[in-house]
């Protein structure tokens, strides 16, 4: 029988919080790895419902879920395995009425959304406000992570100029993701977002990760440098801050 604690299973609290933008395949293992390593502040953005078809990777949710809005269903079960955890609902989409306000709240962002603007989005509104965030995404049986340190790292755009054209979109959405796949690229965010705030150096500054779960699956890491012209290592950001008892240490 599967414990009700298994999300939590309590464990020595971390100072800050942690945004999570998305809370699918990438982004339900990142918040049970975020709860079960000590982050007891979360903020969950989404706009959508539990489906069907989300059931088999998005293991958070069951049958009980179904029709539930996807940030409900997954507080509550994250509160039935840390009762100290706070939770911030947001049952919408991030757009750029609302990016500045909700992102200014938290001390790191994760990006576990699959909407290409969404991920431009974090990534401008991080650099503007001095946040560090973590990119990732899945295609097929590849995922990659990346952390932006506002200021000091290069950034998304360094990586791709502008956001894919509606018929790459489409192209990517057509091949899927594999969900263990999501599950470990959301994992790594979590423990970069949690090296961040217990006052370390997160591995994937400036190095993207590239994980491929092919026959012979291999991971590598490569740095990135700021592109030239890009500008987000030299814009005017007060840089990427930790919470007070992070700094402290």
């Amino acid at each position: 029988m599967r414990s009700q604690k298994s999300p939590g299973n309590e464990s020595r609290a971390v100072e800050g919080s942690v945004l999570v933008v998305g809370m699918g395949g990438l982004g339900v293992p990142a918040v049970c790895g975020l709860v079960r390593g000590g982050v007891r502040r979360l903020g969950l953005v989404d706009p959508d419902p539990v489906e069907l078809s989300n059931l088999a990777r998005q293991v958070i949710y069951g049958a009980s879920s179904l029709g539930r809005l996807k940030v409900e269903a997954a507080a509550e079960r994250l509160r039935e395995g840390s009762e100290s955890v706070a939770i911030e609902t947001c049952p919408f989409a991030l757009s750029p009425t609302n990016a500045r306000g909700l992102v200014r709240r938290y001390d790191f962002v994760i990006d576990a959304t699959d909407d290409p603007a969404a991920k431009f989005l974090i990534n401008d509104v991080c650099l503007a406000l001095g946040k560090p965030f973590v990119y990732a995404g899945v295609l097929g049986m590849t995922g990659q992570a990346m952390t932006v340190l506002a200021g000091r790292t290069a950034c998304l755009r360094c990586l791709f100029e502008e956001p894919p054209d509606t018929a790459e979109i489409a192209s990517c959405r057509e091949a899927g993701i594999i969900g263990p796949v999501a599950a470990v690229i959301g994992e790594i965010e979590a423990a970069e977002a949690i090296r961040w705030l217990a006052g370390g150096a997160p591995e994937l500054a400036g190095k993207i990760l590239t994980y491929e779960a092919g026959a012979h699956g291999r991971i590598r890491v490569t740095p990135v440098n700021v592109r030239a012209g890009c500008g987000c290592a030299g814009a005017a950001v007060r840089g990427a801050e930790r919470p007070a008892a992070a700094r402290s240490q």
